[in-house]
């Protein structure tokens, strides 16, 4: 018999895990609350591994598609001190398929291909324990009965609570992005500094990252530590200087608080942030646009649940941990082996109760995997925005190739 499936969320995670049920002839209900696939910038640039998120495109049968579309090339990556001096410049060889990178927006295009997507389905809840299933309710009032809904909704997961109490916490640390656009022909000196990868510098408690996406364009990432509400009192609360010496006295008439909406204002707190840095690193912010703060949370690095039946999660609503490139890769690969299981299983399972043994062995595979990946994620994170800047490039060192 065919199960009725739901995936809420079209995502990497979601998509991969209908993508791969697709494949298999089974069929799925993607639910996704965005009304239309370009109904928001669909975001940066993704490293695909060889053994996570490459392997899942693997088993949707979109390897070869993706190979065509991802830049080999986008590997590169250059580490500069503060000063503008080189202290690292690795780039890949031509053949290097290890982590080759592929815009957002060009992975969600190729994961979506022949699947009905429904849009602007927001779901607002979902209630396992129905006589007819799992009961989804949505942001306009209606209801849908599924015998299994896959929750791949993201760090604030609407699926979640139905199976876990726990919600992120914040981690202490911010990233403002910004975008450059056309930046071979409007700033060809950025071009450089960037390369065809990224180019990264770390300062006391902060850093500031660029990366080129496709068509010439590039995301830029500030990176500092500081409170949640630290644009209430954006000098003592992101000043490094402030922090290693908190006795400190600010100028008193100084502005107090930070509009977060107002892109000039947020740039010069920035620039004045990265005071001292070398000109052409500024130059990244001071060119930037379209400022967003994206304040960086994370789930428990052990988080688990007791199995309800009809009810898993994948990706960033099971294991929200730091965006070190692990989660896409994690919830892509999770998405692409639930669906193969399912698809497995549902030659021999004749009752919708029946998958439950399917979910529940998956997602104790998925805990062990995705416990490691926080773990070294969560470490990452404390190296790259750290008091001693050489931690980074010590980083760097270990898990680089020669």
């Amino acid at each position: 018999m065919r199960h009725r499936i739901a995936v809420v969320g079209g995502g990497p995670a979601g998509l991969t895990f209908a993508r791969v049920l697709h494949r298999h002839g089974h069929p799925v209900t993607v639910l996704e609350r965005d009304p239309a696939p370009d109904a928001r910038p669909p975001g940066g640039t993704l490293d695909l591994h060889e053994g996570l998120g490459q392997l899942a495109l693997h088993k949707a049968g979109l390897l070869a598609d993706f190979r065509a579309l991802s830049r080999s090339e986008g590997q590169a990556m250059r580490i500069l001190d503060a000063d503008g001096t080189v202290l690292r410049d690795w780039r890949p060889r031509p053949d290097d398929r290890a982590n080759p990178e592929i815009d957002r927006g060009q992975l969600r295009d190729l994961l979506l291909g022949p699947l009905g997507v429904q849009w602007g389905r927001g779901v607002t809840r979902v209630v396992p324990g129905a006589r007819d299933g799992v009961v989804v309710h949505f942001a306009d009032g209606r209801q849908e009965a599924f015998d299994l809904v896959v929750g791949a909704d993201g760090a604030w997961s609407r699926v979640r609570p139905a199976i876990s109490p726990v919600t992120p916490h914040y981690t202490g640390v911010t990233s403002v992005e910004a975008s450059l656009t056309d930046i071979d022909i409007r700033h060809p000196g950025l071009a450089r500094l960037i390369g065809d990868g990224s180019v990264a510098v770390y300062g006391v408690n902060r850093s500031l990252v660029a990366q080129r996406t496709s068509g010439g364009h590039a995301k830029v990432y500030a990176t500092f530590r500081a409170a949640l509400d630290w644009q209430t009192n954006p000098d003592r609360e992101t000043n490094p200087d402030r922090q290693m010496n908190p006795d400190r006295e600010t100028n008193p008439d100084r502005q107090m608080n930070l509009d977060l909406a107002d892109g000039e204002a947020l740039r010069s707190h920035l620039l004045a942030l990265f005071d001292g840095w070398a000109a052409p690193v500024l130059d990244l912010l001071r060119h930037g646009t379209a400022f967003v703060r994206r304040p960086l949370y994370v789930l428990p690095v052990s988080h688990t649940w007791t199995h309800v039946s009809g009810v898993t999660l994948l990706g960033d609503a099971a294991h929200l941990m730091p965006p070190l490139g692990a989660g896409a890769n994690l919830a892509m690969l999770e998405g692409a082996e639930l669906a193969e299981s399912i698809a497995t299983a549902t030659a021999t399972v004749t009752a919708p109760g029946d998958l439950d043994e399917v979910v529940r062995t998956f997602e104790e595979q998925m805990w062990a995997r995705a416990g490691r990946w926080a773990k070294i994620t969560t470490a990452g994170l404390d190296r790259l925005v750290s008091p001693d800047p050489t931690e980074a490039l010590a980083l760097f060192d270990e898990v680089q190739p020669s």
